[in-house]
């Protein structure tokens, strides 16, 4: 293949510094603009240099720096120019073009004959969608769902990838669900097919939890993927966080010891959640809580077994996800105190406005633990927030256990905890289902769109990157920004210490 040019600049539309555009245009002069993530620039050329020993590509570095990204344009700069260089020397040699990976790294996840892109397009949406997003079969039992076989009653949420509903199936007008809709399109773009998938097994796998969000049924159309989830409309614990401040010790008790029973069990089965924080966490009607939004959760997570993907939501990140190291199930053990903190004392451990300040509490501050709570409570938050992995409470092989006999939870009753016969400190005060009071305005007073209820024009193809996404349950009768609103908090914080 003749080249006539390729250059990568940064993503404009990226939601962080490590996403960029690669723009090739070939012989013929046909052009492409193909979004790749620093960590698939990393991958691509490593795998090359594996193949193809003579290439002697050079490969873009992380640096310690990168820690405090936002202070170190330089940096980047550099960074990207060697990633133009990278890209340049590959197109450049006869013998790397020729490999598939090139193919599949310039043009998309299905290589040079999917994906194109056109030169005059805006958004970088697929000229082929239907070549390359097929038909799936996920599960138990194939599902035969569509859009219109539901009703849709109000926006209650909104991701990176779509949006979530509230929603009746038709004819069950007594059942309600909360249908997660996510884009394809996007989620190619991003390279996040794998996540997706990663997260349906865990719902899945959710159904035998009392304190997780569990899978209904998941189909698809040409464009988009469909969670239909239990619905659970209490608010965000974040939403009555923001309200209340603080809770006295013995809520956030009740609800950390839920939290910490969801998480082990989710550790029993080899998963790693890797993003627990309040917008995760669900009131349920009857004042239980449901952990939810499983897109980072990592699988085949045995004790000891360590993985190193930078990922997760700044203000609870463990120390060890920032220092870059391998970590373990253990950091879900950080969070939980994390949030157990922020119970209590209105603002996660080590929280700033500035990123790079927060960063730096977490990975050298000490913990402030001020007296307003019990030395119980004191002591376990040590515990869980210590610095070194190896020393914090649930790190070896027994895990939950560890977490559980800690003496702060000496009078929770684990037995009755699972079969929901601890009353709940708090019950949220709802006039029926459709209630939306504890959802966000915006969220509830948005119009919802006629393509959630349409199926796109095409057919769905043989050659599919989410093959294996349907799934009916037949014992029924779907990132790096500090949120705005926790920082409210922030102006009264100094009052607690």
């Amino acid at each position: 293949m003749s080249v006539a040019a390729v250059s990568v600049v940064t993503d404009p539309n990226g939601t962080s510094s490590d996403e960029y555009l690669v723009t090739f245009t070939d012989a013929s002069n046909n052009k492409s603009v193909t979004p790749r993530s620093f960590n698939e620039f990393i991958h691509f050329g490593k795998l090359l240099n594996k193949e193809v020993p003579s290439a002697k590509l050079e490969l873009p570095v992380r640096g310690a720096k990168a820690i405090f990204q936002k202070l170190n344009k330089k940096f980047y700069k550099y960074r990207l120019d060697t990633l133009d260089r990278l890209m340049k020397h590959v197109v450049a040699s006869k013998q790397i073009m020729q490999h598939e990976s090139v193919s599949k790294f310039l043009y998309g996840p299905k290589g040079s004959g999917n994906g194109r892109l056109p030169s005059s397009t805006s958004e970088y949406s697929f000229s082929s969608e239907t070549q390359i997003i097929g038909d799936i079969s996920l599960g138990v039992t194939e599902s035969k769902l569509t859009p219109t076989d539901f009703t849709y009653i109000m926006q209650i949420g909104k991701g990176s990838f779509g949006r979530v509903y509230l929603a009746t199936m038709n004819g069950q007008s007594n059942k309600y669900y909360a249908i997660k809709t996510l884009e394809k399109k996007k989620i190619l773009q991003k390279n996040e097919t794998d996540h997706i998938n990663c997260e349906r097994r865990v719902l899945i796998d959710n159904l035998k939890h009392p304190f997780l969000v569990s899978l209904k049924y998941s189909f698809q159309t040409v464009d988009k993927l469909y969670f239909v989830l239990d619905y659970v409309n209490g608010g965000e614990l974040f939403f009555h966080l923001q309200r209340d401040r603080t809770f006295p010790e013995s809520r956030a008790k009740f609800y950390s010891a839920e939290i910490g029973s969801a998480i082990g069990y989710m550790h029993e089965r080899q998963l790693i959640y890797r993003d627990l924080k309040p917008e995760n966490i669900l009131l349920n009607s009857d004042g239980h809580v449901k952990l939810t939004d499983f897109g980072l959760c990592k699988d085949n997570m045995k004790a000891g077994t360590t993985t190193d993907t930078f990922c997760g939501t700044p203000e609870y990140l463990a120390p060890e996800v920032l220092k870059k190291q391998p970590y373990t199930r253990s950091i879900d053990w950080w969070c939980l105190g994390a949030v157990t903190y922020e119970m209590v004392y209105g603002l996660p451990p080590f929280y700033s406005r500035a990123v790079d300040e927060m960063y730096r509490g977490i990975l050298y501050k000490p913990l402030k633990l001020p007296t307003s709570v019990s030395s119980e409570m004191r002591d376990f938050l040590q515990q869980v927030l210590q610095k070194n992995p190896k020393e914090r409470l649930g790190h070896g092989e027994s895990d939950w256990e560890e977490i559980k006999c800690h003496k702060f939870f000496r009078d929770i009753s684990w037995e009755k905890l699972l079969a929901k016969k601890i009353p709940p400190p708090f019950i949220p005060n709802l006039n029926g289902p459709t209630d939306g009071k504890y959802i966000e305005a915006s969220f509830r007073n948005s119009p919802i769109p006629n393509s959630v209820n349409q199926a796109a024009a095409g057919t769905l193809g043989p050659d599919n990157p989410f093959d294996g996404f349907t799934f009916e349950n037949q014992f029924s009768p779907l990132s790096f920004s500090l949120r705005e609103s926790r920082q409210a908090n922030f102006e009264n914080f100094s009052e607690v210490f």
